[in-house]
């Protein structure tokens, strides 16, 4: 029996989506000012199994499909920490990265061909003040918390992507760099923050192999759940001590992108809309956006 980790052909329920996906994919309408700034995503990106997922394919398209095709993508993963600010390389079919290990030949073959970003480069560039200047970077390419997503979001590939790195594990000054981030909204561009809600590779087991949700990845998604309709960003920083902790998050890169998503908000207080819930592997795949 086959399964998302043992698949019988690998990616081959990408495959399956593409071929109900890319007729609607072409139909989408393109965003105009007339609809408003578009709303910001934190997002759980998952791996090479989400190829091997249907159901969540299908769940990131349905909710790309529920907005208008932006102009641009400007993304914050979990998988490029640098300091200073630092901006992937704008050309167009920047070269993918392959961040991963132990998995079939093919998904390192996956290709996700990505037009020309150099106009939002400078815009990103020129939303920084001179205190924290961005630094464009000359070959750095898409990580997998980037386009592994954006396969199935866009996957006519036909939109910009521009990845900006997580410089600290401040949430303040992440909230702060998702504010000087807000006004890109207004001009079509999606603003997204790429993690996970729940990431406690060193502590899976066989049972969550199998499906079985530990406490510690239920708690942790509950306390944010709650803390996110409510609006409450003191909690949201204060993670260290809550409950799954240190357990959901060993290191906190794939939770700390949300505070980007939230600084990007018209309001970072407000509460957000969830897009997706539920779980992979015991894992929390809890994914929102922003509302107004």
């Amino acid at each position: 029996m086959s399964s998302i980790f043992d698949p019988a052909v690998p990616a081959g329920a990408y495959d399956e989506f593409l071929l109900e996906a890319l007729p609607a994919a072409r139909a989408q309408r393109d965003w105009t000012p007339a609809d408003g700034p578009l709303p910001a995503l934190y997002l759980s990106h998952g791996a090479p199994p989400l190829f091997d997922d249907g159901p969540w394919l299908r769940q990131l398209f349905a909710w790309a499909q529920s907005m208008p095709r932006p102009r641009a993508v400007l993304i914050v993963s979990a998988h490029w920490e640098s300091a200073p600010l630092m901006l992937s390389a704008p050309a167009a079919r920047t070269p993918l990265v392959y961040d991963f290990g132990g998995f079939h030949p093919r998904y390192y073959g996956m290709k996700y061909p990505t037009p020309d970003a150099s106009a939002l480069a400078r815009r990103v560039a020129g939303a920084m003040p001179g205190a924290e200047p961005v630094h464009q970077h000359p070959s750095r390419g898409l990580d997998h918390g980037a386009w592994v997503p954006l396969m199935a979001m866009y996957p006519l590939a036909d939109v910009p992507v521009l990845q900006l790195s997580m410089p600290t594990h401040d949430p303040s000054r992440l909230l702060a760099l998702g504010a000087r981030l807000r006004s890109l909204r207004a001009e079509g561009v999606l603003v997204i923050g790429s993690g996970f809600m729940t990431h406690g590779l060193p502590f899976i087991t066989r049972e969550m192999m199998s499906g079985q949700i530990p406490a510690w990845s239920a708690d942790f998604d509950a306390w944010v759940g709650d803390a996110l309709a409510r609006g409450d960003v003191d909690t949201l920083a204060n993670y260290r001590r809550a409950p799954g902790m240190p357990y959901a998050h060993p290191t906190p890169d794939h939770y700390l992108p949300l505070f980007v998503t939230l600084g990007a908000a018209t309001d970072p207080e407000a509460p957000v809309r969830t897009a997706i819930d539920g779980y992979m592997m015991g894992f929390a795949k809890r994914s929102f956006q922003t509302v107004g």
